[in-house]
């Protein structure tokens, strides 16, 4: 089968590859979509923690049950979607009903191989019905699932000022989704082009970094303040916006220290969260918002490639971000 895998950082190969024996009571997957996100790029680019090359990408993905299935959860070319995380079901986390955080922890396309390949395999209880939904759409489930977890993180509540820092697939799926809670939703990100984008498409209002450094503390601030910029130094900056008595909550994860200034943070009574993934009840809501309409994912879908053209397209993109929303590698 066909397999797209990144050797080492910068090096995306296409490679024929055996698909491996499927695990006892597992779900044999034919792949149809995989959506490319700033997890992928930072594989690529070699800033993503907890992995190892060789490594197999893709933890966005839609797919179809194979024929030679057997189990009787699923129907033969049934269209689903993968809720990537593995988790233990035995540690702290898990026995608080938060697997997205599990100790032991195993991702799709992170920390074991994923699903840039014709064909691969996961767990029954991993794999959601995809009724109604394009392959496409389904494939985007995923990353905006992220974003809706982080607002129920915050908490967002309707009227309050909301600032998404990065206006990446990430960051615009935390502000569709604090929009649906009724929250006033502001997105900061330092590229013009991504800035009209978000406006003019998504109805957003936008400001860049250099208008914001201007502005007077009252004006910058905001009871719900997202990071999803992928940048440490970003992170670490990114407090000065947070109203006192509001929340940061700290979407991205790279490598690197936080460093807040302790008066700073102090004087704000500042609730400082990280949010990780997503729970089920994260995928069913996406799911739901994308077949009412409330989501419209003809506008977050800008970009597509196919195995023959992914490692190629994958490198511009890495360095092309701008442009891009969300990109979809077309495997069936």
């Amino acid at each position: 089968m066909k397999t797209l895998i990144c050797r080492k950082p910068g090096e995306l190969t296409l490679e024929e590859t055996e698909f491996d024996a499927v695990p006892d009571g597992w779900v044999p997957l034919d792949t149809a979509r995989v959506g490319i996100c700033g997890t992928d790029y930072h594989i690529f680019a070699g800033n993503q923690p907890f992995l190892e090359y060789p490594r197999v990408m893709g933890h966005e993905v839609s797919a179809r049950v194979s024929s030679d299935y057997k189990g009787s959860a699923f129907t033969p070319g049934e269209l689903v979607i993968l809720n990537p995380y593995l988790a233990c079901g035995t540690c702290h986390a898990c026995r608080m009903g938060k697997p997205n955080c599990c100790e032991n922890i195993r991702v799709f396309g992170v920390h074991r191989d994923g699903a840039m390949a014709e064909k691969f395999a996961a767990p029954p209880e991993n794999l959601i019905r995809a009724d109604g939904l394009s392959a496409d759409q389904a494939a985007m489930v995923e990353f905006l699932a992220i974003g809706r977890h982080a607002v129920v993180r915050a908490g967002v509540t309707k009227g309050a000022r909301s600032l998404v820092i990065g206006g990446g697939p990430i960051g615009l799926a935390c502000g569709l989704f604090a929009r649906l809670e009724g929250g006033e939703v502001t997105i900061l990100d330092r590229s013009k082009a991504k800035c009209e984008t978000l406006s003019e498409t998504f109805g957003f209002n936008t400001i860049s970094p250099d208008d914001a450094w201007h502005l007077k503390t009252q004006e910058l601030s905001n009871t719900f303040v997202f990071d999803a910029t992928g940048s440490i130094h970003a992170m670490n900056n990114g407090l000065r916006f947070v109203a006192h008595g509001g929340s940061y909550v700290l979407v991205s994860v790279v490598k690197g220290d936080l460093v807040f200034e302790a008066p700073e943070f102090h004087k704000r009574e500042t609730n400082l969260l990280s949010s990780r993934n997503a729970l089920a009840d994260d995928f069913e809501f996406v799911v739901a918002a994308i077949k009412s309409g409330a989501i419209d994912t003809d506008s977050l879908h800008t970009h597509r490639t196919t195995f023959d053209t992914a490692a190629e397209n994958i490198s511009a993109w890495s360095d092309a971000r701008d442009d891009v929303i969300k990109a979809i590698l077309e495997v069936a």
